[in-house]
């Protein structure tokens, strides 16, 4: 299925990756969300749980590896971006996973331009989407601090 222009929506998930008073975060390399700094994700492929989609696309995006049992389920978001003629050109159901930070450095791989701990009090500093500041806020309201 098409990403732009699809049929239907998009599964697709992300993971918050939080270490001490920063997040992980990912500036996009490609399409949607090209240049962005968002969370770590991509697209749920056929055959994956959730869970190993939001692993898979974390060691893509960054490098970093994470136990199953380290994920828990945050929240979910519609991503709605509509082209300058109001047709949805991307629409992904989104699964937003939280994890705390698994040590190790991460680096830039598949489609991130960039990636890195980003303190919070700079999140819209660095222009990461509303959206996504506002799930960032919605995973610390929950307790989900590092450790």
């Amino acid at each position: 299925m098409a990403r732009d222009y699809p049929e239907r929506p998009v599964a697709a998930v992300s993971i918050a990756v939080l270490r001490e008073d920063a997040v992980l975060l990912v500036r996009r390399g490609k399409a949607p969300g090209l240049g962005q700094w968002q969370l770590p994700g991509g697209k749920h492929e056929l055959g994956e749980s959730a869970v190993e989609a939001a692993l898979r696309e974390l060691r893509e995006e960054t490098g970093l590896l994470m136990a199953a049992g380290a994920l828990q389920l945050a929240t979910h978001a519609d991503v709605i971006k509509r082209d300058a003629d109001g047709a949805v050109q991307y629409h992904y159901v989104l699964l937003v996973f939280w994890a705390r930070d698994p040590g190790g450095e991460p680096r830039a791989g598949s489609d991130a331009a960039e990636c890195a701990f980003v303190g919070f009090e700079r999140l819209e500093e660095i222009g990461v989407p509303a959206e996504t500041q506002t799930v960032i806020a919605q995973i610390r309201g929950m307790g989900a601090t590092p450790r």
